[in-house]
């Protein structure tokens, strides 16, 4: 998997260690660290966890070691329940999120940095501004131009309301499209697994009456037909959701309007 994006000129250094774990069950974490004030060049900076002491997940590991060791350490985190999707970084070299990772399924020691190929603010925190952006440019709301029905909601069945199922689970996390390769190429323009998942979301809703609109939107070289289904995104969704199936999805329909 490749890294995530340094600024520019510039290099990892060697960092500092941090211990406070002196006996019992000692895990060593290695930590991307990045200050864009300090002018300074990325480092990985050594930290020691004592797990008799510690939560049993990657997350507990980092609030120990900033509530403890080093406060300045930098990094999202929200529900701690993978509902939220705050705390997703790149964990001995998948994708995922700290909050569900568990310290003892990674064996040896653990090394963090934030998702590959995004800007980074600071340490593990990347910069969600053009993931966010394309998000909104699908409209990920309900659009219609029938009135709605006075004094209740727009109903569907059941069967219709089961589509969702797989789609609306999106917690934006970023993990699957920071794991694709098309992505990292081409982010300026292809929308990527996430977004796409999102855009058949509303596709698939039978209350939606934007379809056509919807899929004008899509139809485009590299907005949607750069994935190449390689898988990378379902492997590392934390929800076990499958882009690339919604990405298909949307490429048959697309097809089947044109026919």
């Amino acid at each position: 998997m490749a890294e995530f994006r340094l600024p520019k000129n510039s290099r990892i250094q060697k960092g500092t260690t941090h211990t406070s774990a002196t006996k019992g069950r000692i895990k060593k974490f290695k930590v991307y660290r990045y200050d864009p004030d300090s002018g300074q060049n990325p480092r990985y900076d050594d930290f020691e966890i004592d797990l008799d002491e510690c939560g049993p997940m990657v997350l507990d590991a980092l609030i120990k070691m900033k509530s403890e060791q080093d406060p300045s350490l930098t990094f999202r985190r929200s529900c701690r329940e993978g509902i939220c999707g705050s705390c997703s970084m790149n964990i001995d070299g998948r994708n995922g999120l700290a909050c569900t990772t568990a310290i003892e399924d990674i064996k040896g020691d653990i090394r963090i940095t934030p998702l590959p190929h995004m800007e980074v603010i600071k340490d593990l925190v990347p910069d969600f501004t053009h993931f966010y952006a394309q998000y909104a440019s699908i409209k990920p709301w309900l659009q219609t131009v029938t009135p709605e029905p006075a004094g209740k909601e727009r109903l569907q069945s059941p069967d219709d309301r089961a589509k969702l199922d797989g789609l609306y689970e999106c917690i934006l996390c970023a993990c699957c499209s920071t794991s694709c390769p098309s992505y990292w190429w081409n982010s300026d323009k292809f929308l990527g697994p996430a977004i796409l998942l999102q855009a058949y979301r509303w596709l698939a809703d039978s209350r939606d009456e934007m379809t056509g609109e919807r899929l004008d939107e899509l139809e485009d070289p590299f907005r949607l037909y750069r994935c190449h289904t390689i898988m990378n995104c379902a492997n590392v969704c934390p929800k076990g959701l499958n882009p690339a199936k919604a990405i298909a999805e949307i490429k048959k329909m697309e097809v089947e309007r044109a026919i």
